[in-house]
């Protein structure tokens, strides 16, 4: 029996290696023999996200696997990387981060995002806009075509420090874009802002002239599950008064300023965010282009009178009609004995007579 269950077993574990094994490798990237004017030059390597990257804000992203490349222009080597997340939202966390990182401040990278793809670039010398165009054009057309979460949308444009976007999915990148921007007070606030709950939060640094601040925007998928969190983060802001933090909620989304220069500068932070809710009711209400109460009971009493008219002359004229006719042809269509049957008590001893009725 034992004997038994062991062939069985090989037999499954071959029939997964046949048969399974070539539809994973199918979903792997083909790299292209040619970008534009760019020619492969090496193999692809590619791996699972653990073995691609330990980073645990890209596997907290969903990174399902990243795969390398080199392609020669001449005397010029590029090294890409490109990394594929289950999803766009969690490939957009992982834009945001990677754009943010000391080694993509040099001009000489650069970082393409499409829909569930993030593609990095390496080169020892600058390449143009121009030259970037195939790259783009080859991701976009390999990625799943999903947009990208609306909540970056919502940031204020004006006074909005470049490259301190900060997009985060779970409490390791709530907490890696605190370090970032350098405000280790919201950090504190990861484990109540509620990921557990479907939570997206987007961070942005803020500064003019005079003044500064973090915005920090926390959408959740319902208004009640942002209520809900909106209590937990006032506690937790309420601890530090002095820093002048403030939350406030706006339908299903939560604006956070942190550390403001003044709550002038705060207010004026949160009435710039690009977010509006909408109200749809199931039933039609009244609106400008409805006709006045005057007129509605003007045109119901016109119609009373015609109804009216029209009553009066259908009943004049059924009742002359009959009229003439019994003069015309008395006992012949209407009224006609032989065929009426009237009951009568016969009380005054009278003989009954039909034609009496009439």
């Amino acid at each position: 029996m034992s004997n038994t269950i062991g062939l069985m077993r090989k037999f499954i574990f071959i029939f997964a290696l046949l048969f399974l094994t070539p539809s994973l490798r199918a979903t792997e990237v083909q790299w292209p023999a040619t970008l534009g004017n760019w020619t492969a030059t090496t193999s692809a390597t590619s791996g699972v996200a653990t073995s691609a990257s330990g980073d645990p804000v890209l596997q907290e992203s969903g990174l399902v696997r990243a795969s390398s490349h080199a392609y020669r222009n001449g005397d010029r080597v590029l090294s890409m990387t490109l990394y594929t997340f289950r999803d766009s939202s969690g490939a957009y966390e992982a834009y945001t981060f990677l754009l943010g990182a000391p080694t993509l401040l040099d001009k000489n990278n650069a970082i393409i995002l499409k829909s569930n793809l993030v593609l990095q670039m390496y080169a020892p010398a600058h390449f143009s806009p121009e030259e970037l165009k195939p790259f783009d054009t080859w991701v976009q057309s390999i990625s799943d075509h999903i947009p990208s979460p609306p909540v970056a949308t919502y940031l204020p444009d004006k006074d909005r420090s470049p490259l301190t976007e900060r997009y985060a999915l779970g409490p390791l990148g709530f907490r890696k874009a605190a370090t970032d921007l350098e405000r280790a007070d919201a950090a504190l606030l990861a484990d109540v802002a509620g990921f557990h709950s479907g939570a997206e939060a987007m961070f942005a640094r803020y500064e003019s002239a005079k003044n500064r601040a973090l915005v920090v925007l926390i959408e959740y998928p319902t208004p009640q599950l942002a209520e809900l969190h909106l209590r937990h983060l006032q506690r937790a802001l309420s601890a530090d008064k002095k820093s002048g933090s403030s939350v406030e909620r706006k339908g299903s989304l939560l604006s956070i300023v942190l550390g403001p220069t003044s709550a002038a500068y705060a207010e004026k932070l949160r009435g710039s965010v690009n977010y509006e809710t909408e109200v749809t009711w199931n039933e039609p209400s009244t609106t400008a282009t409805d006709p006045p109460i005057t007129s509605t009971l003007v045109k119901i009493i016109i119609a009373t009178m015609v109804l009216m008219v029209m009553a009066l002359v259908l009943g004049i004229a059924f009742g002359g009609v009959r009229i003439i006719t019994k003069r015309l042809f008395p006992g012949k269509v209407f009224d006609r004995p032989a065929r009426m049957e009237v009951l009568q008590l016969g009380l005054s001893g009278k003989p009954i007579d039909p034609r009496d009725m009439y």
